[in-house]
């Protein structure tokens, strides 16, 4: 059995980590229910938004499409990966970066896949392979939509000049704050929905649906982009409150053991020195 003064040192060593993960956690709270406001009050236009677009690039007939809607052969795939900056979230890192070496290895094995990084954690687990084009994790130091708007022109611009035929985005969609879901969504090209071409005939165009589609694209795509990356902050700080939370109790659980095996070896030394008293109280007496 451990001596007391090194119980001692465990015991306000895990206490001081339990202080640290309770702050955290009530931190993440914090911006959990800001994060969550946001995302809560985006969603409904981007969703429509991109109903909207779909439905109109359905109509369009031959090829008076966008040439963001261009279909090519695909050989050069790049896959957007969303993390984030600060790890202590659980599996919310990893369950990404597992996705997208999944992505790689089975779903684009034959294609040349190339990685662009949204935040720290994902540039660090796939710049050893030489294959990241870029490191975004800046945005999240100010997450506006005119920074990561940015990031989806420049995004639109290689697909545009043909450096890349398919764009996918993986991120963590918020659910709630202990659930998150891995998403993969197509970003380029745009497929129209199907069979929405006879929703359009009630409706008068003005200008015409070319011009509305063309203006419409880069405003969803832009949207869109800044919806994932919004869904995963989301999630980062509803992953990182349930992960700081499980901490806490883990914590809290080993100090009360450490107190108790504190308690019995006290009790034990304070017993063996009554009994070397009594001991030595008899040996004068006799």
């Amino acid at each position: 059995m451990a001596n007391l003064k090194e119980i001692r040192n465990r015991i306000s060593s895990v206490s001081s980590t339990m202080q640290i993960t309770s702050a955290m956690k009530m931190v993440s709270a914090a911006k959990l229910k800001k994060a969550q406001d946001a995302i809560t009050a985006m969603r409904p236009y981007s969703d429509k938004l991109t109903e909207l677009l779909q439905s109109l690039s359905a109509s369009l007939e031959g090829d008076s499409g966008s040439k963001f809607a261009e279909q090519r052969e695909v050989e050069n795939v790049l896959i957007v990966a969303i993390t984030s900056n600060r790890g202590l979230c659980g599996a919310f890192n990893s369950n990404i970066i597992k996705e997208v070496t999944r992505l790689t290895k089975d779903s684009y094995a034959n294609q040349e896949v190339s990685y662009l990084a949204i935040g720290k954690k994902a540039n660090d687990a796939f710049a050893k392979t030489d294959k990241v084009i870029d490191n975004k994790s800046d945005v999240f130091d100010n997450l506006t939509f005119d920074n990561v708007a940015e990031v989806a022109q420049m995004l639109m611009d290689t697909f545009v000049n043909g450096d890349y035929d398919k764009i996918v985005l993986v991120y963590n969609k918020f659910k709630n704050a202990a659930t998150q879901e891995i998403m993969t969504e197509q970003f380029l090209p745009i497929v129209p929905m199907e069979g929405e071409s006879s929703s359009s005939a009630d409706y008068i165009f003005e200008p015409s649906k070319e011009q509305i589609v063309e203006q419409l694209i880069p405003k969803s795509l832009k949207t869109q982009l800044f919806k994932s990356v919004r869904d995963s902050f989301a999630s980062e700080h509803g992953a990182r409150m349930t992960a700081m939370h499980k901490a806490t109790d883990n914590a809290t659980e080993l100090r009360d053991q450490l107190k108790l095996t504190y308690n019995k070896a006290r009790q034990a030394a304070i017993t063996n020195e009554i009994l070397e008293i009594v001991g030595g109280a008899e040996a004068l007496n006799s």
